[in-house]
């Protein structure tokens, strides 16, 4: 009897064996990750990524005279009641704009909407850096395509997102009458926060004061958008963080974003 033939034929039954188990194996692999592909997780299994909240300097406060008028409220139709907004330290605002790279403007809004939910929900943990993060995301902080932000708040131009047709997003007929996004058949994406007219219509805010709630102004749109994430619970913890941001923009790719850039400002500002 030819032993070693023997042992030669085992080992290559063996080797044939193990082959086949691994073929099977990635086989089964390729199968479940081909079907994940263009899916997202559901959110209860995203949990690590989220931007602690980093607080803003608020401006110093003035006493008034003792024979100071006590201001009218202006009354602003579409937006919920609005705590006194709350500026922000402008030297802290022009040191932080430079450590970051966010034009001082937009972050005057992102600070003083985030001072502003601080005093009107303290519960809620926003931070000027989550706003930062959206705010990048959706429009270069309304900087869009080469634009700029003017000193009053405006991108110029104005930033219009795509018709909302149902071709590449989900069908949205228009609810604003062109009024905003000049589109009276469709409703478009609106200002550097990129409200839809119809949550506008629900969360519109009036953050610079002037008595318009305007989604072109990042003032008023960066105090609607604070708004709108408190609204689905505290941000203190990374499920709720991650909760709020994925109600702004439903896909957990979104939310991974606006995480690492909110972070990324965060790192710069207090580097």
């Amino acid at each position: 009897m030819d032993l070693d033939a023997d042992r030669g034929r085992s080992w290559s039954s063996i080797a044939a064996a193990v082959a086949a188990v691994l073929f099977v194996v990635i086989a089964i692999a390729l199968v479940v990750s081909s079907q994940a592909v263009g899916r997202e997780r559901p959110l209860e299994e995203r949990v690590g990524a989220y931007a602690p909240a980093v607080e803003p300097d608020a401006a110093p406060v003035a006493d008034a005279p003792a024979s100071a008028p006590v201001p009218t409220a202006v009354p602003v139709p579409s937006a919920p009641p609005l705590a006194e907004i709350v500026p922000a330290d402008p030297a802290w605002t022009a040191r932080t704009a430079a450590a970051t790279g966010i034009p001082e403007r937009a972050l005057r809004a992102y600070a003083s909407a985030a001072l502003t939910l601080k005093a009107e929900q303290p519960g809620c943990g926003l931070g000027w850096n989550t706003l930062a993060g959206i705010g990048a995301i959706e429009s270069a902080h309304g900087t869009h395509s080469g634009g700029n932000l003017d000193e009053a708040g405006y991108p110029q131009p104005a930033i219009r997102g795509i018709p909302l047709d149902g071709t590449a997003s989900a069908a949205i007929g228009d609810t604003d009458g062109g009024a905003w996004d000049g589109d009276a058949t469709w409703d478009r994406a609106v200002g550097p926060l990129q409200f839809i007219p119809a949550t506008w219509q629900r969360w519109g805010a009036d953050g610079n004061g002037d008595g318009v709630a305007d989604p072109n102004q990042i003032d008023d749109a960066a105090l609607a958008a604070g708004r709108y994430l408190c609204a689905a619970g505290e941000m203190t913890s990374a499920t709720g963080w991650r909760r709020a941001i994925f109600s702004y923009n439903h896909l957990d790719s979104y939310v991974d974003d606006v995480a690492a850039t909110a972070n990324t400002y965060a790192a710069r500002a207090d580097g």
